[in-house]
């Protein structure tokens, strides 16, 4: 067995079968990147400069839209740069880090949908008691607590992937690195692995979405005790934008780490959609189908057409 630092870079070939379909793709993946980049800012911007939206909820929809600017930006940038004509080639250090960063990010993000699904569970099946239990020490160690349980999930998984050797071939027949071909490439046997690494990428998504689903029926059924229709219906609004993302963000995990036969170009699409479209379609839901965001959106835009008046 040779030493794992035997191999000093690799080559990212990029999405399948998509030969000669450079220059399209290009354009399309740095509109997507720039939409989700701007959209998110401006929910940010939207969130800080309203008073009236400086509460849990909108505190935990600020750092999901500081985590879907960060996340298409672990392999976007890269990818964007070798579509441009660039060199394909990246570091042993930058795969490590693309590994590492994507895993981060995506396990902060779905423990903040577990959290953000908790706080809907309060606000609505205990309205008396919500300032008292989402107080703003609570919010803070649920927001340090999805970062912390994030990066833990993270150093596990790039440790368990790069504590392998790599010692050719160097070639990863995809656009970024991940778990599934980084463990082809690897100079040793990878099944046992492959099954903790499975285990691990499964267990984690699938234990927050039952705590998520927990807390959906919860709502759906004190939703159902209000009397009022419109109170039914606010309360649905609330929750339906939440649900929307809930689902967008799951199930690509399943399709990409679940799937019993792996199909490379499916993979490469659902990641690119998980990567590029879900944090832009992220920021178009919870803006257009929030009043609050939206009233508070337009102010800032308003706010921004003057100064470049000016």
């Amino acid at each position: 067995m040779r030493n794992a630092s035997a191999v000093t870079e690799f080559i990212l070939l990029g999405i399948p079968h998509t030969e000669d379909l450079e220059t399209m793709l290009f354009v399309l993946f740095l509109s997507f990147y720039i939409f989700t980049l701007m959209g998110n800012l401006l929910i940010l911007l939207a969130i800080v400069s309203s008073t009236r939206l400086h509460t849990p909820m909108y505190f935990f929809l600020c750092k999901l839209s500081v985590c879907d600017m960060f996340f298409p930006s672990v392999s976007s940038p890269k990818m964007l740069f070798y579509l441009a004509g660039n060199s394909r080639a990246i570091s042993y250090s930058g795969c490590v880090s693309q590994l590492f960063f994507y895993h981060f990010l995506g396990c902060t993000e779905c423990f903040l949908y577990t959290v953000m699904a908790y706080d809907r569970f309060v606000a609505i099946c205990y309205p008396l008691h919500y300032t008292i239990i989402m107080s703003h020490r609570v919010c803070a160690i649920l927001a340090m607590g999805t970062s912390f349980f994030g990066c833990i999930q993270a150093i596990f998984l790039t440790t368990l992937t790069f504590q392998l050797p790599y010692c050719g071939p160097s070639e990863v027949d995809y656009y970024f690195c991940d778990i599934p071909v980084m463990l082809k490439l690897a100079c040793a046997d990878t099944s046992a692995l492959e099954m903790v690494g499975l285990i691990s990428v499964g267990l984690m998504p699938l234990s927050c979405f039952l705590l998520i689903l927990i807390s959906y029926s919860c709502i759906v059924y004190s939703i159902l005790q209000i009397r009022s229709t419109e109170g039914q219906r606010r309360a649905f609004s609330t929750c339906s934008a939440h649900l929307t993302a809930i689902l967008l963000s799951f199930m690509p995990v399943v399709l990409i780490y679940l799937q019993p036969t792996p199909n490379p170009w499916l993979n490469a699409t659902v990641q690119v959609l998980n990567n590029l479209v879900t944090p832009m379609l992220n920021a178009l839901i919870y803006s257009l189908r929030n009043k609050e965001v939206k009233y508070s959106l337009r102010k800032v835009l308003e706010e921004m057409a003057l100064i470049h008046e000016k």
